[in-house]
Parts: structure tokens; sequence; C-alpha cells
């Protein structure tokens, strides 16, 4: 009888640490960005869940969860950046089989929330896409939803679940604060009206005037600067946006900043040691990556060789080292722009 009694004792014991084993929080990353899922396990000192993912030969994805997770809390690590429309599948499907293996709740963590500028109909017989995204995210089987910095606030209410959106702007303003304050009067320019909200929260936390650069948008992906609103002159400027499709948004503000309103003595400034190539000097603190300077380098480098932008890009850093500057070019050469930043930048 005492036998029984330890086994069964035993036997209780085992299964209450089985249930405490599977409550515990668990950890999921879909492909879209495995390197920012990794810094997170590290910091919560977790293991990534395995799971088993793959293609069939007509490119349908196919995911196996690997341990058990039933009655597990789980969080999946999952931006829908670019591609989107593969990181959003990708997305529903992990969704959809851990709901599938018991999992007790759901939580999607998307830094990135893809289709978050189709937020209202901006003409007739448009769909409202971000809706349609938290639709099929509900739908799916998500009991929580993350992301950082929406594009538009009422996203937050396409949803019928809970939904945190988090923000960058502290993060963001102690940077500016740390970088930029310090070297001179500095205005924050919002490049259009729609981001308005967003320079104006990071113009207040670092005690720094606005101003707003007023265009007209013809075509998607194309945008017109029409006027600049605020006092800029002889200042700093710190554009500030949170999506970046083409660049032209950002390019056309600074070109009004530089043409019209005395910026261009600040770049000369800057660029005076640089070759011929170069068009013009950006000092850009963009809120997505919160990169401290950016050079951009487009159509008058469009005659040299690769090796001799290699070259280029070399002297622009032994000239502007100390101050941390980041540089790109416009043009698409990407074979060049690999080359260069695994040698010296993260990009």
């Amino acid at each position: 009888m005492s036998a029984v009694s330890n086994n069964a004792t035993l036997t209780r014991q085992s299964v209450l640490s089985a249930l405490s084993d599977n409550n515990r929080l668990r950890l999921f990353s879909g492909s879209s960005n495995p390197s920012l899922s990794l810094e997170v396990a590290r910091y919560l000192g977790m293991d990534i869940g395995p799971m088993l993912r793959k293609r069939f030969a007509d490119g349908e994805l196919y995911i196996q969860i690997q341990e058990s997770i039933r009655g597990g809390d789980v969080y999946l690590i999952q931006p829908c950046c670019h591609p989107v429309n593969d990181n959003l599948m990708e997305l529903l499907i992990l969704i959809d089989a851990l709901r599938r293996s018991s999992a007790r709740r759901i939580t999607a963590v998307m830094p990135y929330f893809g289709y978050a500028r189709q937020d209202r109909r901006t003409a007739g017989r448009t769909p409202i896409s971000a809706k349609l995204v938290a639709n099929l995210i509900t739908e799916a089987g998500a009991d929580r939803v993350i992301s950082i910095d929406l594009h538009a606030g009422q996203i937050e209410g396409f949803f019928d679940i809970p939904t945190t959106n988090l923000f960058a702007e502290p993060v963001i303003s102690k940077d500016i604060a740390d970088n930029y304050l310090g070297n001179g009067p500095l205005t924050v320019v919002s490049p259009d009206v729609g981001g308005v909200v967003r320079a104006r929260a990071i113009a207040k936390r670092v005690d720094a005037p606005l101003a707003i650069v007023d265009k007209r948008r013809d075509r998607p992906g194309e945008s017109e600067v029409m006027n600049v609103i605020g006092d800029v002159s002889g200042r700093s400027c710190l554009l500030v946006d949170d999506i970046i499709d083409s660049g032209g948004t950002l390019c056309n503000a600074a070109d009004a900043l530089l043409a019209r309103y005395g910026i261009a003595d600040y770049r000369d400034q800057q660029a005076g040691t640089l070759p011929q190539g170069v068009r013009k000097l950006l000092d850009i603190a963009m809120a997505m990556v919160a990169a401290p300077r950016i050079l951009l380098l487009d159509e008058p480098t469009s005659g040299i060789s690769s090796d001799e932008k290699f070259e280029l890009m070399d002297v622009v850093m032994a000239a502007l080292k100390e101050d941390g500057v980041t540089v790109l070019f416009v043009e698409h050469d990407m074979e060049i722009v690999s080359r260069y930043v695994s040698r010296v930048v993260a990009f």
C-alpha cells in the first residue's frame, strides 16, 4: 500500500511539474528578422522554440512546431517587412500552427506592421488594407498584438483583441540629445504634414523648434516639395520619418531645406574635403533606424567605376569618421554598398 501511495505521489508531482513547464513563457521566431529574435532571446535568457520550416516546389510554406507548447504563453516575433506578403502569410501560418498546438495564449510581436499606410480610403473603390490585415491576424488565432510606432494610431482600433503600440520616441530623443544638441541650433523637421505629430513629440522632448515641409504627391512613390513652414535658416535640421519607401519624401524635403533656407552653408562646411562627385550632405535622423548622419551620393557618381566608388567611400569615412557618418549610394548599386557596409558600418 505504501509503495502504491509513493508511486501515486511521484506521478502527481511529475504531472504538476510538466504542467508548470508547459505554462512557462515560450518564444518563437519567423524568418523575416531572425537576428532581432536572437537578440530578444539573449536578453531574456531563453531559447527560440524549434520548428521545421520548408517550402514546396510551388512556393507554399510548411511549418511544424517541434516541441510541446500545450498550455504555454507563446510570443511570436515576425515583422511584416519586405517582402510584406510573404512575411505576412508566414505570420498567419505560424499563428495557426501555434493555435492548433494548444498554446494557451499567442502574442504576435510585429515591430513593423505591414500595410499600415493603407489605414483609410483616399479615393473611391479602394480597400482599407490595414483593417484587412488586422482581421486576418485575429481570425488566425492571435490573442494579442504588439507593434512599435504604428503609422496611424487608429490601427489599434482595427483589432478586436488587445493591441499594444509601443513608442521608440524616448530612445530616439535620447540619441538626438546626446549627438546633436551640442552642435549648434537644431530644428526638428517633419518631411510632410502627416508626420507633424511624430516630429512635434520629438521636438518637445529635445526642446527644439518644429518646422514642416509641405509637399504634394502626384503619384504613389513620387513626391514634390511645395513649401517649408517654420524658421530653419542657418540651423541644423533633423528630418524625422517612420517609413522610407523610395526615399523621395526625405530627399525632396532635404532639397527644399538646402536650396531655399540657408542650410547649404552648413552643408558646404561639412563637405569641403569631399570629392567632386558628392552632390549633397544631409544631416538626417530617421526614426526607423536612428542613424546619426547619412551621406547620399547619387547622379554625379553614376560615371564612376565600382572600385573608384569604393575608394571614394573610404575617403569620405576618413574625412568624417569622427562624426559617425553612414554612407549610402542612392543609385541601386547594391554590390558596392554591401562590400562597403561589410567593412565599415552596420547597414
